[in-house]
């Protein structure tokens, strides 16, 4: 079956272990060349629905095609074009990190010859190239691992958790490296306990608990799911402030600050009707902005769980 503009897509995807569901019907579609977050609870389904997508697993019910092959049917030539990197690196401690890449390599008919050159290069590990693995710190690890996973060039890239451990700079390094691959051509589905890096990185998020998906949407449209977005405006006098609390209903003032919050849901057209509202009372504000709630707010509200203990 030839690529479609989808690279992973599942519909009514099922798994359970004897009497508990871990996946109740998911259904995903991920584009081809962007990247496609993950997020859950311990326990919501995230690493089941991922050894799935990879061929690790079997479904019990529901069909999954990704890079345009079944899963099921076509396993062979789903790993051929998918990469999976875990959250914990997956390299071998006794070898260098040069011949960690290398051995991936020889595993790997057809790779380039300078391919080990190549991705040491571009992960900043030549220095360390000939240094055991062992030696490594948790960022240098992760980059190899992920270096390995990228022989073989695969178009489709499963993260699990790439940034677990990691300090903020190595998370940057990685938040870097995640972007070049997306701009590169390959889809990245990640999977991650941490909401700003689904903020940073992700084009589209899906929240999962329980097995069943509970959200889905850009981080901005999930943002706004939520009670608590609104528009926040400046004025310059006290009684334009007075003015603006008169004409609209429902909202908040802080006379110390000359502001009004005033509820909405942070889209074009609500505030649209916003501005047509001062404006027919000749109300004129000095400054606007809109205030959503992040992600963080986000899940808990979905799920009933902090990050903190989504975490644990």
């Amino acid at each position: 079956m030839p690529m479609t503009d989808a690279a992973i897509t599942a519909a009514g995807l099922r798994k359970a272990y004897q009497d508990k569901v871990v996946l109740d019907g998911i259904d995903l579609d991920v584009p081809t060349g962007t990247i496609f977050s993950l997020l859950g609870p311990n326990g919501a389904g995230k690493t089941t629905t991922v050894n799935v997508l990879t061929t690790l697993l079997k479904a019990d019910g529901g069909t999954v095609r990704v890079a345009g092959h079944d899963v099921a049917t076509q396993a062979k030539a789903v790993r051929s074009a998918i990469g999976v990197t875990g959250q914990f690196a997956a390299v071998d401690e006794l070898l260098t990190g040069q011949e960690n890449l290398q051995l991936m390599v020889d595993l790997s008919p057809g790779s380039p010859k300078n391919t080990v050159h190549d991705l040491l290069e571009r992960f900043e590990l030549t220095e360390a190239a000939r240094k055991p693995a062992s030696t490594y710190s948790g960022g240098m690890r992760r980059k190899l691992d992920l270096a390995m996973t990228l022989v073989g060039d695969p178009r489709i890239i499963f993260l699990d958790e790439p940034t677990t451990g990691l300090d903020p700079r190595s998370r940057r390094t990685m938040w870097t490296i995640i972007r070049e691959l997306v701009a590169d051509g390959a889809t990245i589905f990640l999977t991650t306990q941490y909401l700003e890096e689904a903020d940073q990185l992700a084009d589209r998020i899906a929240v999962l608990d329980r097995g069943r998906l509970v959200a889905e949407g850009t981080p901005d449209e999930l943002k706004r799911l939520i009670p608590g977005t609104h528009v926040r405006l400046r004025f310059a006098a006290a009684a334009e402030l007075d003015a603006a609390v008169r004409v609209l209903p429902g909202s908040t003032r802080d006379d110390e600050a000359l502001t009004l919050r005033v509820p909405g849901d942070g889209g074009t057209k609500s505030l649209r009707a916003l501005l047509d509202r001062l404006d027919e009372y000749a109300i004129s504000a000095e400054e606007l902005s809109v205030h959503t709630p992040d992600l963080d707010d986000v899940f808990l509200a979905l799920t009933g769980h902090d990050t903190e203990a989504a975490a644990k």
